[in-house]
Parts: structure tokens; C-alpha cells; sequence
């Protein structure tokens, strides 16, 4: 299944460029659809927010029309939506995409109260592409799978099936320490080339502890470009307190992370 709707919660924050880029690069990788939404509990900055969209559609020389099937190229739309509950609203508009780009979290924000990311992951039921702070020139040539058995980990899999196939090369990173009850790095080897995908697999260490620093390393060294993962394996209010995987590399990430739960 190929993305043809991507849904891009935008607002006007230091990194709303970045991922608007990021995700201009996604849809014309798909030629799909970029319907760009700002939700508010009142209109004060909606104004803004579409001179914004209109600045960066016109910078990026992208079509504003309606989404249509079998276009021949990326289009995008932009939607305002005011009431009660922001990001619930988001979550729920989500749930009709193929894949939802949001930014990364601001340097001195605390992850565990990003409204929008959090409410996407829990409540769409959807893919979570995290950009990264600096928009890469290009995304998905290089994919890296976070492996660690959960059942988390097999949806993101699934999930990314159509961009593995069109990855340049793919490798499946795993650890004693990430590993969780499940099937294990060999297993998604195999099951990948069922679905006539060739990846190689490589063991990473740890951090001074922080499992989530040796995968983002492991990534980098194999110079990818986008990276597939579960999301909190474990509670999110384990993760919260006592940090995890998960919320390290989302704090952390340099590169484009799609996630799913």
C-alpha cells in the first residue's frame, strides 16, 4: 500500500519549516497528498499559520489543490479547525491518513508533554514520522529497523513494508538489551526476504547504559536516513519516569524516525 494522504499538524514553532520541508519530500516521493492542519482552542494565530502555509507551499513550489487520485504529482491542502482539545482533534483527523508528520520536539521541551505526538501515537492507530530539528535532503534510501520482538515493533514493520521496497538497503538493528519476549533478529531476516526484501542485521551496545544512544549510533553509522521502530513497548508512564528507548530517540534523533504502536 502506497502513502497517498499525509497529514501534517502545522504550527508556528522554530521547527515548522524543517518539517514542512520534510514532509514536501515525503509526498512527492509518493506523489501524494499533503493536507496540512492547524487546530487551536481559539483563532488568534490562525491567520499566521496560513500566511505560513502559503509561504512555504509558494518556497517549495508545491500545487495547492485537493487531494486527487492518480495525480501525477504532490499536492496540498490547508485546513483550520478551532475547538476544545487540540490534539485530540488532530489524533482523530489522523485516523483517515496514511501517515502523520509532526516535528521534532523543541530542545527545551519535555518529551513527555508533546500534546500532538503523543495523541497521534496513542489515538490514530496510524504510522508517526518524527522529523528531525534540520530537514534531510532525502528520506528512505537507507532504512533501519529497530528490532526488538514486541508486537509494537512488527506493526512499525508492517507499516513500513511499501518503503522498504523502495529502499536502496535496509538493516535490522537489535540488542540483548532492547530484545523483548518474541521473534528475534534472524526471524524478521526471514520473514523480510519472504517479502523479497534483502536486509542485513547488526548487533549494538549500549551507551553508557542507554540502549536508545547505541541504536541512534548503530543508525548513523549505516548512514540511514530513516529509521522504523516501535513506540513504548512499555508504558508510557514508565517510559515518562524512568525514561526509555523510545523517549530517548525521540528526544535525540537526528534523523527522520516513523513509528507505530
Amino acid at each position: 500500500m502506497s502513502v497517498q494522504k499525509i497529514l501534517l499538524p502545522l504550527q508556528l514553532t522554530a521547527t515548522a519549516a524543517a518539517t514542512f520541508r520534510a514532509a514536501v519530500t515525503i509526498a512527492r516521493l509518493w506523489r501524494a497528498h499533503l493536507a496540512v492542519l492547524h487546530t487551536a482552542a481559539n483563532r488568534d494565530q490562525e491567520t499566521a499559520v496560513r500566511d505560513l502555509f502559503v509561504r512555504l507551499t509558494a518556497e517549495h513550489g508545491l500545487v495547492v489543490a485537493e487531494a486527487r487520485p492518480g495525480a501525477d504529482a504532490a499536492t496540498a491542502s490547508f485546513a483550520a479547525v478551532i475547538g476544545r482539545e487540540p490534539d485530540i482533534i488532530v489524533a482523530h483527523q489522523a485516523r483517515l491518513a496514511d501517515l502523520i508528520v509532526v516535528p521534532h520536539p523543541a530542545g527545551d521541551s519535555d518529551i513527555s508533554s508533546t500534546g500532538v505526538l503523543h495523541a497521534v501515537l496513542f489515538d490514530s492507530a496510524k504510522p508517526v514520522l518524527i522529523a528531525p530539528r534540520a530537514a534531510p535532503p532525502a528520506i528512505g534510501h537507507h532504512v533501519c529497523i529497530g528490532w526488538n520482538g514486541t508486537a509494537e515493533s512488527a506493526s512499525a514493520v508492517m507499516t513500513a513494508l511499501p518503503w522498504l521496497h523502495r529502499a536502496q538497503s535496509i538493516r535490522i538493528l537489535w540488542s540483548e538489551d532492547y530484545q523483548r519476549r518474541g521473534p528475534l533478529a534472524p526471524d524478521l531476516q526471514r520473514y523480510l526476504a519472504a517479502h523479497h526484501l534483502a536486509a542485513d542485521r547488526a548487533a549494538f551496545q549500549p551507551i553508557n547504559n542507554v540502549v536508545g544512544a547505541g541504536l541512534l549510533a548503530a543508525a548513523k553509522e549505516f548512514a540511514c536516513d530513516l529509521l522504523v521502530m516501535g513506540a513504548y513497548s512499555h508504558s508510557r508512564l514508565r517510559q515518562m519516569i524512568l525514561g526509555g528507548v523510545t523517549r530517548h530517540v525521540l528526544e535525540h534523533a537526528t534523523v527522520p524516525v516513523m513509528m507505530h504502536r
